[in-house]
């Protein structure tokens, strides 16, 4: 689509109160910022801030459809910055939104590409405890979209002690050669950058109760011990790999 059509359909988005036409508009421009010539385009039609809009919408398919839009928005460095502002907006999106809805995921992905870099991370420290229940709670799906974000976290040294504090009375049953490939992988690479952060003296000065990530992590775990030597058993080679990453710190 060339300049002139997105901005028609910028302007149509602004002039509709029809929840339909806002959804395929959406659509539409969600599937255009595919495109990295298209997501300046946007940017510089003032795109982002009509987008951003619909997120106030009390149409779940119309909230959905613009965080698709965001996401693909997002790639681009420049979008970002402008994006930023609705981090806040994303987060509380993904917390009230119905368990493993199209909704939920669509704002998680938009997370995920927007803690890529740690510029925004201090924007979702609120919503630590929402991601973990939602890793509780929530389908496979749901499960990896979720650790996408919370590895992106972790490999941030200033995130160490938000996430320590955090509490998931499953995170165990996650370091198990029965789940699913891409939700262990994950799982251990979180485990492995906290573990990391914890011995270079990032977050261990705080205190910690029993039921946290720390103590399931880095305390006195035979359990969590038990679960890795288990795990150096298993026949993919990139989850020994990070097996191996935590034991030896």
């Amino acid at each position: 689509m060339d300049a002139d059509a997105l901005q028609k359909l910028i302007y149509l988005l602004q002039a509709t109160d029809d929840p339909l036409i806002q959804e395929q508009a959406l659509i539409t421009l969600g599937n255009s910022a595919a495109f990295s010539v298209n997501q300046d385009i946007i940017r510089n039609l003032d795109g982002l801030s009509v987008i951003g809009g619909m997120l106030s919408s009390c149409v779940p398919k119309v909230k959905e459809k613009a965080l698709n839009a965001l996401n693909n928005l997002s790639m681009n460095i420049k979008n970002q910055e402008e994006i930023e502002v609705y981090i806040t907006q994303v987060c509380e999106n993904v917390e009230s939104a119905a368990l493993n809805s199209d909704l939920q995921l669509a704002g998680l992905r938009l997370l995920t590409n927007m803690s890529v870099t740690s510029d925004y991370h201090h924007q979702m420290i609120n919503s630590i405890p929402c991601l973990l229940r939602l890793l509780s709670e929530g389908t496979e799906r749901t499960q990896i979209q979720v650790l996408k974000v919370l590895v992106n976290l972790s490999a941030n040294p200033a995130m160490t002690r938000h996430l320590l504090r955090g509490q998931v009375q499953t995170l165990l049953l996650l370091f198990d050669n029965c789940t699913n490939r891409d939700i262990l992988l994950r799982a251990l690479v979180f485990a492995a950058n906290l573990k990391q952060n914890v011995n270079n003296k990032d977050g261990t000065m705080d205190q910690y109760s029993e039921s946290s990530i720390f103590f399931t992590l880095c305390g006195d775990s035979t359990a969590f011990a038990q679960k890795l030597a288990s795990l150096l058993h298993h026949p993919d080679a990139e989850v020994k790999e990070q097996v191996v990453r935590i034991l030896t710190q």
